[in-house]
């Protein structure tokens, strides 16, 4: 994304303590950060739960990417998978 210029707007804070960025950012996380009294930086950010960060592992990205060119280089076949289900529900 091309830096943007810095702009500056009045916006008022409403009754229950918020104030509207705008509906680009919808949705969006934001860092929030008091640098000091009356003084914040809002940032996007985007935050990655705690049991998800191992995806971001150098390996588990790396097995995830031979994963998925496994499986663009290699076409689904159709191996009965109808007679596989009634072996594996006899077994129960």
């Amino acid at each position: 994304m091309p830096p943007v210029a810095n702009q500056t707007s009045v916006k008022m804070i409403g009754a229950n303590g918020q104030i509207s960025l705008g509906k680009q950012f919808a949705g969006r996380q934001v860092l929030v950060e008091e640098q000091e009294p009356g003084v914040w930086l809002v940032r996007t950010a985007i935050v990655i739960p705690d049991n998800e960060r191992w995806l971001q592992q150098p390996k588990a990205t790396a097995d995830l990417q031979n994963a998925l060119a496994w499986a663009q280089a290699n076409s689904p076949v159709d191996t009965n998978a109808d007679a596989l289900l009634e072996k594996l529900n006899g077994q129960v």
